[in-house]
């Protein structure tokens, strides 16, 4: 360690500076990491009071009065409502603790994102270090915009946001950022849902091997999105390449075949019925196309009597896309910012049945949200919602 390290380490800095440099020093450890490097951003996970309980709160709290605070701009998870829709159907005491962790949050100097998509607030830069914790936007920051991070736990992340700095390991590395499997897909994939399903699939077979990935040459950053959302749930890969000319000649080869993505679909549709509760789009949080794409399909029609259709992303993109915002609201539907239906109180709503064009939605909501999933493209999703 620097000497302000060791000055960090032995308290000299405070409380809340030594405990976070502490946990840093434990993980760097346990990773056989050498040193500490600089970060720009970090990216805390565990906000949602349905996920994170009561235990953690005086935890944060205490950093809090310590006087800690945020030495890099670090963005936060979804919280566990949106405050304008959800929030008013739910009790005061959820709505009171889910406001408590995130006061604690913003003493200390984080940005209020509400978002598991914070590149789409800010695009880091390629080769930057960051210490992200949202496992969906490791993996596209690491595979699609060319940051570096590790897949942080929510504890790690935040002492890498008040220390701004993490231990040097991992994906911080370049000869760990190297394919270690070659993927090939034997059958183009024809939308949004067949990517998650792809990730879906590799993501149990994979372990942490880095693929790479023929077949995605003309696939959107929407499309690799939601790749790297599935890859993440089932597996503890935290990027994959998709450039033919870093291929390695002699690594282990491994097909899918269309058979695969078909049957992973159907495995993670467990609902017997086809008339959903909510029909929900925004898994991870939708991007501006993705909202004037949902405005375009849906304008003009209406809601079906007894379905909720929920649109969630980013309060960032949701004032950035306002106009279409209106033209989705205007059908009934809502679209959602600062939260994520995964770790919202949807079995209170009276929610069993979920539809959704997502993967990793439809890989939790049994658990999460104790509710049936039907997985379809987002046109089914939108044709099923929606009447005129």
């Amino acid at each position: 360690m620097t000497r302000e390290e060791e000055q960090i380490y032995d308290g000299e800095f405070g409380w809340a500076n030594q405990v976070c440099m502490k946990i840093l020093v434990r993980l760097g450890e346990l990773f056989n990491a050498t040193r500490l490097i600089r970060i720009s951003s970090a990216h805390i996970s565990g906000v949602s009071y349905k996920t994170l309980g009561d235990a953690p709160i005086g935890f944060l709290k205490s950093l809090a009065d310590a006087n800690g605070k945020a030495k890099v701009k670090a963005t936060l998870n979804p919280q566990s409502f949106s405050p304008e829709y959800l929030g008013k159907k739910l009790p005061k005491n959820i709505r009171e603790k889910q406001f408590t962790i995130l006061e604690q949050f913003e003493r200390m100097g984080f940005t209020r994102s509400l978002t598991c998509t914070p590149y789409y607030l800010q695009r880091p830069e390629a080769g930057s270090h960051l210490a992200w914790a949202e496992s969906s936007a490791v993996v596209y920051a690491n595979s699609v915009l060319g940051a570096w991070t590790n897949r942080e736990g929510g504890p790690s992340a935040l002492a890498a946001a008040i220390i701004g700095k993490t231990p040097d390991y991992g994906m911080h590395m370049a000869g760990n950022r190297e394919p270690t499997i070659l993927v090939n897909v034997e059958k183009p994939l024809q939308n949004e849902t067949e990517f998650g399903a792809l990730g879906i699939h590799l993501g149990k077979i994979l372990g942490n091997k880095i693929p790479l990935i023929n077949g995605l040459k003309n696939a959107s950053e929407d499309s690799l999105k939601q790749l790297g959302a599935a890859l993440a749930t089932t597996g503890m890969t935290n990027m994959f390449r998709r450039d033919a000319s870093s291929e390695k000649r002699g690594i282990e080869k491994v097909s899918v075949e269309a058979e695969d993505i078909k049957r992973t679909i159907e495995g993670l549709s467990t609902a017997a019925r086809h008339e959903p509760d909510l029909v929900f789009i925004g898994c991870p949080h939708c991007s501006l196309d993705e909202i004037r794409h949902i405005a375009g399909e849906v304008e003009g029609k209406k809601v079906k009597q007894r379905t909720e259709c929920w649109v969630c992303t980013s309060r960032h993109n949701m004032e950035k896309a306002a106009d279409y915002v209106k033209i989705i609201e205007r059908t009934g539907a809502h679209v959602l910012a600062d939260m994520c239906t995964i770790v919202s109180w949807t079995e209170m709503l009276g929610i069993r049945t979920i539809m959704t064009n997502s993967a990793k939605t439809a890989y939790y909501a049994p658990t999460l949200n104790k509710a049936q999933t039907i997985l379809v493209p987002q046109e089914e999703c939108l044709k099923t919602a929606f009447k005129g």
